[in-house]
């Protein structure tokens, strides 16, 4: 099947409230210059160094809008605010902080999403639960980030049932958070849902879904 043929089929299965991003990372730039054909324009990257790379090498695609999905580390945050639109992957007050100091000395903003991890995994970066709610009267105080709303990614080996509890769980905290008015943070946004579990994702209220190997096929493992 070609990419065209995958990102249609995919479309079919998609209410027009959720966007839907394709995540390029180890995807050759012809790769992605078949799904922007095929009318992708909002594309993801977990790596500054090779996105560095194709975006120069699309840069006559000038209409891209470039989400980092991976971890952030301090040290790369300035080439972050330079290079992304996006950036979902904030997982920690400190690094929002980073970003929102950067984003003023640049004169830019940036739509963030907060990571939460809505169960306990060592293999991820994230706010708890406590810990982002017991965080957002600082959260809140940002003045250079459209803090948009949330990025939940589930935990390896749940069963469907849990997998769709916890992105239930992470809509419930989102609204939450929208609810306390005198933080102002909209939390429009729920950025969840990869290939393996995009359609309970949606099911839960996700707006944006990340999918890489369902559009593209496998790619080399990290």
């Amino acid at each position: 099947m070609t990419i065209a043929h995958n990102i249609e089929t995919i479309r079919q299965n998609l209410p027009p409230s959720v966007k839907l991003m394709a995540v390029s990372k180890q995807v050759p730039v012809d790769s992605i210059r078949e799904a922007y054909a095929a009318g992708i324009r909002d594309f993801g990257e977990s790596r500054i160094q090779e996105a560095q790379v194709k975006q120069a090498e699309l840069a006559d695609l000038p209409d891209i809008c470039w989400h980092l999905i991976g971890h952030l580390q301090g040290n790369k945050v300035r080439k972050a605010v330079e290079m992304f639109d996006w950036i979902h992957s904030v997982d920690s007050l400190k690094l929002l902080q980073q970003i929102d100091r950067v984003c003023g000395e640049l004169e830019k903003q940036i739509e963030i999403c907060l990571q939460v991890k809505i169960l306990p995994d060592p293999d991820k970066y994230g706010w708890t639960i406590p810990e982002l709610l017991a965080d957002l009267p600082q959260i809140a105080k940002s003045q250079h980030l459209h803090i948009r709303g949330l990025m939940a990614i589930p935990p390896l080996g749940l069963t469907t049932v849990q997998t769709q509890q916890l992105f239930d769980r992470a809509r419930d905290l989102s609204q939450q958070i929208a609810l306390q008015p005198e933080l102002n943070l909209q939390m429009t946004e729920l950025s969840m849902g990869m290939s393996g579990d995009y359609v309970p994702a949606i099911a839960a209220g996700a707006t944006i879904v990340r999918l890489g190997s369902i559009l593209f096929g496998q790619r080399i493992k990290e």
